[in-house]
């Protein structure tokens, strides 16, 4: 969140409200909308490789398929497996779509804390997804736990 609100153009808020809008069942496009420009600020400066640093940073934390979708959102993206086995070329050229009407004066985008819930709901289920081997902190789960706390707690006992 934080690294969101150290945007100065709102383009990506625009953008992710548009996606909302015409895909409201595809909550990782959603995403993918909004977090399309963090690798400009991870980075400034590095114009050619900012989609790829924004999709290695949203990966471990929304999972693969939000990344591909941000990594692919640039032009340069659609030579990069765009049209791959998993079918998501329709979405990306939505997503691109949703970008360049967002460029213009669009709706009132909202504000970023809107979107909180969204971004835990998607890190939730990326970490189910995961094997659910990590918290977002990438703590082991359960390290406060013995071996039998930890086995007694899965259960739904206390230790």
């Amino acid at each position: 969140m934080e690294l969101l609100r150290g945007s100065r153009d709102d383009r990506a808020l625009r953008t992710a409200a548009l996606l909302r809008r015409s895909h409201p069942a595809d909550k990782e496009l959603q995403l993918a909308g909004l977090l399309q420009d963090i690798g400009q600020m991870l980075r400034p400066g590095d114009g050619a490789r900012h989609a790829v640093l924004a999709a290695e940073a949203a990966r471990p934390l929304l999972g693969e398929r939000v990344a591909r979708l941000v990594r692919l959102h640039a032009p340069a993206g659609a030579a990069d497996g765009a049209d791959g086995p998993d079918g998501d070329a329709d979405a990306v050229a939505t997503l691109r779509q949703a970008r360049e009407a967002a460029a213009a004066c669009g709706p009132d985008a909202g504000v970023l804390e809107d979107w909180r819930p969204l971004l835990e709901l998607v890190a939730a289920g990326a970490r189910r997804a995961a094997g659910n081997a990590t918290d977002p902190l990438g703590r082991p789960r359960g390290s406060g736990l013995g071996a039998r706390g930890a086995a007694t707690s899965s259960r739904g006992r206390s230790p």
